[in-house]
């Protein structure tokens, strides 16, 4: 099957540009194409996700993906979805993020023989001579065009400083530069994206004459339109020790019914046949397909090993046993409750199940919390060293959060 038909079937494609044409290419040549990674943080999340699984079934198909990291761009900002101006980062921090992103990439992409290849903007956008630039690239830019792109309307109200406005012209740039390096022919990219990558297919037209193609995919969302990858405490992140394999387990295996389909297609491998049938499940039986989502993500993001031990912590939970090591946990010196803890102060002062006092009172009175599978309703309840079984205490907050305390 030709990898077009392939993206297209598992949902990802959203947008295309010259499409028959594009169709044509990937079954027939080995196309180099490139996706960009802003360092806006230390680790990729969910949402870089799908970008990266549409990169792994390109490459598969055997063509060549480029990793673009944003060391140029990064120091900008894109404002694409945003309605407020991106905080400004350092160049240390900028650096550190890309180091982190690309042993992130290793877990996913195959670099070995010149399979794939990490790129970083920096290395040409922070040698621009500004003049040069305005010269040869700025010409071919429609400031009336750029304001008609709904990136920039949404923030003409609040206001978009010259510096994000410049965005734009620099991803286009980088498009014009892959095709210049590498012949990159293609950039893939979120839904968000459409109006940058725009700019690089027709920039690269006008510049060389050669027809350039842009793809966008669906941006991960719920059947009721929001955004994936959020908890409570921020981003669902794909480095370990940001969200634990438990807790990344967790999050996948407690999405909505009918998100199990998107998320079966777009972050699994597993063939659409399967997919249809599991997401299909009604009643009880959709846990089943659950649990294969959860599996499968935090297999391919962490590795089996972890995704085993994860889903044996969480079938433990739920059962009430505990699993040592795999739930996330909080190590408590025994001699810090040798006269007790009142259980509001474990809930936010030690474990961080309760962002505040207030808070863990509301949860404790309508009996959301449970210590080793007993509901607690009484606001001063006191944690002592006898309750802890095997030096270990499980607390369990509403139907799917679970938290082991250790004594040490």
């Amino acid at each position: 099957m030709n990898v077009f038909d392939t993206l297209m079937e598992r949902g990802f494609i959203q947008q295309v540009t010259h499409e028959e044409e594009l169709k044509e290419l990937l079954g027939k040549e080995k196309v180099t194409f490139y996706i960009g990674f802003d360092p806006t943080a230390d680790s990729l999340h969910v949402g870089h996700f799908v970008t990266i699984m549409a990169m792994r079934h390109m490459q598969l198909a055997g063509h060549i993906p480029i990793a673009l990291m944003g060391g140029g761009t990064g120091m900008v900002g894109d404002p694409s979805g945003k309605t407020d101006m991106r905080q400004m980062l350092t160049v240390e921090t900028i650096e550190h993020n890309i180091s982190r992103f690309k042993e992130q990439f290793k877990r996913f992409i195959d670099f070995d023989d010149d399979k794939a290849i990490i790129a970083n903007n920096a290395d040409w956008l922070l040698k621009l001579n500004y003049v040069e630039l305005l010269r040869e690239v700025g010409v071919h830019f429609s400031v009336n065009r750029m304001l008609s792109f709904e990136c920039f309307k949404q923030r003409l109200e609040r206001g978009l400083s010259f510096l994000e406005f410049n965005y734009m012209i620099m991803q286009s740039y980088d498009f014009l530069e892959l095709y210049r390096l590498f012949n990159c022919k293609l950039q893939l990219g979120g839904n968000d994206q459409w109006s940058n990558i725009l700019g690089g297919v027709e920039l690269v037209r006008r510049l060389h004459g050669d027809t350039a193609f842009g793809m966008t995919f669906t941006l991960l969302t719920t059947s009721e339109g929001q955004k994936m990858g959020k908890t409570v405490n921020g981003a669902v992140w794909l480095d370990a020790d940001k969200t634990s394999p438990y807790e990344f387990y967790q999050y996948w295996r407690n999405v909505a019914d009918p998100d199990v389909k998107i998320c079966l297609s777009l972050l699994t491998f597993i063939p659409m046949d399967e997919v249809n049938r599991l997401s299909n499940l009604e009643g009880a039986k959709i846990n089943e397909a659950k649990e294969i989502l959860a599996f499968e993500v935090t297999k391919i993001v962490h590795g089996e090993d972890e995704a085993t031990k994860a889903q044996e912590a969480a079938k433990a939970a739920f059962s009430g046993a505990g699993a040592q090591g795999s739930l996330p946990t909080t190590d408590i010196c025994a001699e810090d409750i040798a006269l007790g803890i009142d259980i509001i102060s474990l809930l936010v002062d030690k474990t961080a199940l309760a962002p505040s006092r207030g808070e863990a009172r509301r949860l404790i009175t309508q009996k959301g919390i449970k210590v080793d599978g007993e509901v607690v309703s009484d606001i001063t309840f006191e944690i002592t060293k006898d309750l802890f079984k095997d030096n270990a205490l499980m607390i369990q907050k509403g139907k799917k959060v679970y938290h082991q305390v250790n004594l040490v």
